[in-house]
């Protein structure tokens, strides 16, 4: 890693939280996804942040679009319940190509209402 794709890691991470207060100020619900541990190849490090409103708009990534309908939903069912959720999102190489991953690889996601 660079250490321009550290400040540009900076930036988004700046901008997640930033849009997180923004949201939880205007008083709507949100949740906070992050990556926690990946194994294999994973598009998105360790760290790597989405907040999600309870509308379902979103800002950050998690894996470069290939799980992001899948961690905005269980962030919309952690704001609803205040349930913290530990998701599990792997995908074989072999099947990567069919559903839009090149990558294959493992992540791990920890989702958080925020108070």
């Amino acid at each position: 890693m660079s250490a321009d794709d550290v400040k540009l890691d900076e930036v988004e991470h700046e901008k997640v939280l930033e849009t997180a207060a923004a949201w939880k100020a205007a008083g709507r619900g949100v949740a906070l996804a992050t990556v926690v541990a990946t194994w294999g190849s994973s598009p998105r490090p360790v760290g790597s942040q989405l907040v999600v409103e309870d509308g379902g708009d979103f800002v950050g990534s998690v894996s470069g679009g290939c799980i992001e309908g899948v961690v905005v939903t269980e962030a919309r069912r952690t704001i609803a319940d205040g349930q913290t959720r530990l998701i599990d999102y792997g995908i074989s190489d072999e099947t990567a190509w069919q559903v839009g991953l090149a990558c294959g690889g493992k992540c791990e996601v920890f989702i958080e209402p925020v108070e």
